[in-house]
C-alpha cells in the first residue's frame, strides 16, 4: 500500500518552527535581549547592520555559559530557566520555551561567545543549518556575544517578505526601546552600521523616560503607585491636554515584559473621559507586578499576550489608580484659595477632610484587594459625606436645609457684610442667563457651568452610594406606577438593586409596569418619572463595554438629575453648590470630561482694558 504520511526531518522542522518564532529581525533581537537579561547583565550592547538583514549581535556582560552548556542551547526545547511543568506557574524570566536559539540557527548563521566569571578562557562556536561547524576555547571578556548573521539566507522565500530596510530598522528601534524603559537600571548601547544612536546609562524609571522620549517634558507626567496584596501598579500618565492622536506611546509591562492588553488599554483610557472631552490617547508607561501564579505568560509565540487570573478585578484596580492620579493632579488653573479670602465656605476643616479623602482614594490595600470587584473608585464613608455635606457625623438629626435641588448647611446670610472668615455674601455671586454661576475670588474672577457642577457633585455621591450602598432616599408621598415596554422592564429589573443603591424605591407591579415609591433625595419632586425613564432609555442604547455599568449608570443619573439651564438658583443655592463642588475628587471637569469652571485673573483683565 502506498504511504502518504511522512515524519518530517529536524531540520525541517525546525525551518517551520522557526517561522513562528522569529517572525522578522526584530524578533531575534527581542529573544537575544531576554536571554541577556535573564543572565543579569549590568550592559547591553546591540549592534546590527542593514536593519538586521546581515547582522544582529548582541553582548552583555552577564553570568555567561560554560562550555558544555554554550553546546547544547541550540538545540530545540533547551533551557536553564524551568525544569518541569509545575515551573510553568511561576515563571520570574523573560525566556523559558527554549525555542528561540533553535530557530535562529535553523534559519541564520551563528557564531557564540561566552565566558563565565570562574573559568580563565571562554568558548566559541559557530552553527550553522542547525549544526556546529566549530567549537573551541578563546579569550573573551566575561558574558556572552551572540551574532546572528544572514538571517533566512537558506530561505529566501521568507527574505523576500522582509519589508524595507526602514521599517524592519522602526522595529527593531521600538523593540529595542522597550527593554531600556522597563530596565532603566541596565546601560544599553544601539549601533547601527557601525554608528551609535543610542546610548543610555543607568538611570531610574523617570530619567529613562525623559531620555528615551524627548519630548516629553517632567511636568506633564503624573506619576501613579498603588501596593496591593498579590499587584503592585506604578508608572507615568501624561496630563489630558497631552492626548496623542495614535496609540504608538503606550507601553504596559507586566513583571517588566512588554505585553498588549486591550482590557488594561481600555481601562487607562477610559479613566481620562471624566477629566478631558478632547479626543485623543494618553501616553502612558505602566509597570505591573503580579504573582506569577495569577497570570499565564504561555499563551502567544511571542508572548506579547497574556491571561488573568480575574480580568475584570485587574480592570477596576487599574481603573482606580489612574482616576486617583488624575484627581490628585493639578489639571486646572491654580486659584490659590487663602483662608482670608472668600473660600465660599470652604474652609480648614473642610479643606483637610477633602485632602484625607484624596489620599485614601483607593484606601489601604487589604480593603482594595477585598473590594476591587466593586469598581472602588472613591473610597469616602458615610461619616465622612455628613461630615462634609450634612453636619457633624455624631449627630442624629443634620444641621441642613433643603432649597430647590441642593442640601446646604444652615447659616446666617444676611445682606449685610460680615467678617467671619471663609464666609461669601450673596452679593458676591451672581447667575448669567440662568446657566452660569460668577463668583468673586482674590485673584479675579471665577465662572461656573451650573449644570455640570451640580452633574460632578451628583456623580460623586453616585459612587458612594453604591460602594456604602447607603443611599439618601426620599419617600413619595403618593407612589407612582409606570408602564414600560417589555425591553424597558426587562433593564429595569436587571438593575433593580443598581437603582435602590443610588436611592430608588421600585417595586415589581405587573408583567410590564413598575411601582415608584422612593426617589434619591437629590431628585426634585415632580420630574422623577422623567428622570427614571431618561436613565432606562440611555441604559438601553449604551455601547460602552458591560464592565463599566455602575460608573456608566453613575454618570447617567447624574446628567438627568442635575440642575439644568433655564433653573434659576438663589444666593444660598449658589454659594451651597459651590461648597459641594469643591469638596468633589474632582471639581474642575464633569464626568463626560466637559470642563466646570474657567478663571480669569486681575491681571488678564488688566491686559484687555490696557492697563498693563
Amino acid at each position: 500500500m502506498p504511504k502518504y504520511i511522512n515524519i518530517l526531518p529536524d531540520r525541517v522542522i525546525n525551518k517551520i518552527a522557526a517561522g513562528e518564532v522569529i517572525q522578522r529581525p526584530e524578533s531575534a533581537v527581542k529573544e537575544l535581549i531576554e536571554n541577556s537579561i535573564d543572565a543579569g547583565s549590568s550592559e547591553i550592547t546591540l549592534i546590527i547592520k542593514d536593519s538586521g538583514k546581515s547582522l544582529i549581535q548582541v553582548i552583555d556582560n552577564g553570568s555567561g555559559m560554560y562550555p558544555e552548556d554554550a553546546e547544547i542551547c541550540f538545540i530545540r526545547h533547551s533551557t536553564s530557566k524551568i525544569i518541569s511543568e509545575n515551573d510553568l506557574d511561576s515563571i520570574h524570566t523573560l525566556g523559558f520555551r527554549g525555542e528561540a536559539l533553535a530557530s535562529m540557527a535553523a534559519v541564520a548563521q551563528i557564531e557564540l561567545k561566552t565566558r563565565t566569571e570562574d573559568n580563565e578562557l571562554g568558548t566559541f562556536i559557530r552553527i550553522e543549518n542547525s549544526k556546529i561547524i566549530e567549537s573551541y576555547p578563546i579569550a573573551c571578556e566575561k558574558g556572552t556575544s551572540i551574532s546572528v548573521k544572514n538571517i533566512y539566507y537558506n530561505t529566501p522565500a521568507r527574505r523576500n517578505f522582509l519589508k524595507s530596510d526602514a521599517t524592519e530598522l522602526k522595529h527593531i528601534i521600538d523593540c529595542f526601546l522597550r527593554f531600556c524603559i522597563s530596565y532603566p537600571e541596565i546601560k544599553f548601547n544601539l549601533i547601527n552600521n557601525e554608528t551609535k544612536i543610542y546610548q543610555f546609562d543607568k538611570s531610574d524609571y523617570l530619567q529613562r523616560i525623559l531620555q528615551v522620549f524627548k519630548n516629553q517634558k517632567k511636568e506633564d507626567l503624573i506619576y501613579f503607585s498603588e501596593s496591593l496584596d498579590f499587584i503592585e501598579i506604578k508608572g507615568f500618565i501624561c496630563k489630558p491636554h497631552f492626548l496623542k492622536k495614535n496609540r504608538g506611546e503606550q507601553f504596559l509591562f507586566l513583571n517588566r515584559r512588554y505585553i498588549q492588553n486591550r482590557m488594561i488599554n481600555h481601562a487607562i483610557s477610559s479613566s481620562f473621559e471624566s477629566v478631558a472631552k478632547v479626543s485623543g490617547y494618553p501616553f502612558y508607561v505602566m509597570y505591573l507586578t503580579i504573582d506569577p501564579s495569577k497570570v499565564d505568560v504561555n499563551v502567544h509565540p511571542a508572548k506579547l499576550e497574556v491571561k488573568f487570573d480575574d480580568e475584570r478585578g485587574i480592570y477596576h484596580i487599574v481603573s482606580s489608580v489612574i482616576k486617583k492620579a488624575l484627581a490628585e493632579s493639578d489639571l486646572t488653573t491654580e486659584l490659590n484659595f487663602s483662608n482670608s479670602e472668600i473660600g465660599f465656605g470652604f474652609q480648614k476643616q473642610l479643606t483637610e477632610a477633602v485632602k484625607e479623602r484624596k489620599n485614601n482614594f483607593v484606601g489601604s490595600s487589604s480593603s482594595l484587594f477585598k473590594g476591587y470587584s466593586d469598581s472602588p473608585k472613591i473610597n469616602y464613608t458615610i461619616n465622612d459625606y455628613k461630615r462634609i455635606f450634612g453636619g457633624d457625623s455624631d449627630k442624629e438629626e443634620s444641621n441642613t436645609d433643603q432649597v430647590g435641588f441642593l442640601t446646604f448647611e444652615a447659616q446666617d446670610y444676611s445682606e449685610k457684610n460680615s467678617t467671619t472668615e471663609g464666609q461669601i455674601m450673596p452679593q458676591n455671586v451672581w447667575q448669567i442667563q440662568e446657566k452660569y454661576i460668577v463668583a468673586k475670588i482674590s485673584s479675579g474672577i471665577l465662572i461656573i457651568d451650573q449644570h455640570v457642577a451640580h452633574e460632578r457633585i451628583l456623580y460623586e455621591k453616585a459612587l458612594k452610594f453604591q460602594k456604602t450602598k447607603i443611599p439618601l432616599t426620599q419617600q413619595l408621598l403618593f407612589p407612582i406606577t409606570i408602564d414600560l415596554s417589555p425591553v424597558d422592564f426587562q433593564i429595569v429589573k436587571e438593575l433593580m438593586e443598581d437603582l435602590k443603591n443610588l436611592g430608588f424605591e421600585i417595586k415589581i407591579f405587573s408583567d410590564t409596569s413598575i411601582v415608584l415609591e422612593g426617589i434619591p433625595s437629590d431628585v426634585k419632586l415632580g420630574n422623577e418619572q422623567n428622570i427614571l425613564k431618561e436613565i432606562i432609555y440611555d441604559i438601553r442604547n449604551n455601547r460602552e463595554p458591560e464592565i463599566d455599568k455602575k460608573d456608566y449608570l453613575a454618570r447617567t443619573f447624574a446628567c438627568k438629575a442635575a440642575i439644568k439651564f433655564g433653573d434659576i438658583l438663589s444666593p444660598k443655592e449658589m454659594i451651597t453648590l459651590i461648597d459641594q463642588l469643591f469638596a468633589t475628587e474632582i471639581p474642575y471637569v464633569c464626568p463626560h470630561g466637559r470642563p466646570v469652571l474657567i478663571k480669569i485673573s486681575i491681571d488678564e483683565l488688566d491686559k484687555k482694558f490696557g492697563r498693563k
